[in-house]
């Protein structure tokens, strides 16, 4: 009896993952979209990615970098699969570092929040916007946190489609240009000190 524990597999020990954080950038790949509304998205990501120093490498379904702040594991993301496909990517990209679903963090563009102004959410739906109705669909719910930040709506109705896809006026450039830094320090204090934490001392201002 001895001997047949002596060479019994042992059990792998359990890995904590509480520290793992996907932080996720949307949307579209393509010249065309670059500097778009709806890629607003991206813009943060990119910004917080120089930041940190962390260098971008084609994977699948999108581009991903890893930076670490303090004790914070981080993945980002920036998703291939256009915007109305993005949830393929976020679950893929779970799975591959095994991030749980209150570590995600979304970072998206809202038509209904004035230009720069930025909202967090614990969960919610997606409000009609196509990428984060894929991510709820694929996995399979709406609690997932996302930082919200606004583009306006100043657009006559049937020209939401031409809005988004537009590219920012230089003033509206100059407005999300100075939220960057805003938006990177709410990532972190999401990673460090949680998503209630964050929401309390980032949605009063």
């Amino acid at each position: 009896m001895f001997f047949f524990n002596l060479f019994r597999k042992r059990p792998e020990p359990e890995t904590d993952n509480s520290m793992k954080y996907l932080i996720v950038g949307l949307g579209n790949i393509g010249d065309e979209y670059a500097g778009t509304r709806h890629n607003v998205g991206f813009m943060l990501i990119d910004a917080f990615a120089k930041a940190q120093s962390a260098e971008w490498a084609d994977k699948r379904y999108g581009a991903v970098a890893h930076c670490r702040v303090k004790n914070a594991e981080i993945t980002l993301l920036k998703p291939s699969t256009y915007m109305n496909l993005s949830g393929q990517a976020v679950r893929y990209w779970m799975q591959q570092e095994k991030i749980n679903v209150e570590n995600v963090l979304i970072l998206v563009d809202d038509l209904s929040l004035p230009v720069g102004k930025i909202r967090m959410r614990g969960n919610g739906s997606a409000g009609g916007h196509n990428g984060l109705k894929n991510i709820a669909q694929l996995l399979g719910t709406e609690n997932y946190s996302r930082i919200k930040f606004g583009i306006g709506n100043e657009f006559p109705k049937g020209g939401q489609v031409d809005f988004v896809l537009g590219k920012f006026s230089d003033e509206d450039q100059t407005v999300i240009d100075e939220k960057l830094d805003y938006v990177g320090e709410m990532i972190k204090s999401f990673c460090l000190a949680g998503l209630t934490v964050t929401m309390n001392q980032y949605n009063k201002k």
